[in-house]
């Protein structure tokens, strides 16, 4: 059974909040976002895919991936993790990187706040996305983030139900 996803979007806060109820364990759901392994199945949207470079899921520990295309094209990108709680949540910066992993200062950068909650139907997952300024925030979101990160959640639920 699929749940709607909630994508909203504060301008002037410059933040993202995003919403989706998976009828699965929080411990499944975690597991989803801090294994490189199943992160690399589901992070990035069709046609595109996920390879992770370096991962070191702890407080100060980064994740370095790649987003490949059809065209084998790649896009590069990073995650700084703070603070983790385990199967609660966690929190970390998102920022775009060259194929080494040095960050790119000519995009945004996000900070991102993921919160897992046990809920009667499974886990409801909450993803607050914050922007330096609601240009930047404008500016991911011209770059298709709603669109892919959409795909993305769906393709995790997919996985998650274990139909794909």
């Amino acid at each position: 059974m699929e749940t709607k996803i909630i994508f909203t979007k504060d301008e002037k806060a410059a933040t993202i909040y995003i919403m989706k109820v998976f009828h699965c364990s929080v411990d499944e759901v975690w597991n989803h976002f801090t294994q490189a392994d199943l992160l690399n199945k589901w992070w990035a949207p069709k046609p595109w895919k996920c390879e992770t470079l370096k991962m070191e899921f702890e407080p100060g520990g980064f994740w370095y991936y790649a987003m490949i295309g059809p065209e084998n094209e790649k896009h590069f990108g990073g995650a700084k993790y703070h603070e983790i709680n385990y199967h609660r949540s966690f929190d970390f910066t998102d920022f775009f990187t060259d194929e080494n992993g040095n960050m790119n200062t000519a995009l945004p950068t996000t900070k991102s706040l993921i919160g897992f909650t046990g809920v009667a139907q499974g886990t409801k997952l909450t993803i607050n996305n914050h922007f330096n300024s609601p240009a930047e925030m404008l500016q991911i979101l011209g770059m298709g983030a709603e669109q892919g990160f959409t795909a993305a959640i769906n393709q995790l639920e997919k996985l998650l139900n274990k139909k794909d």
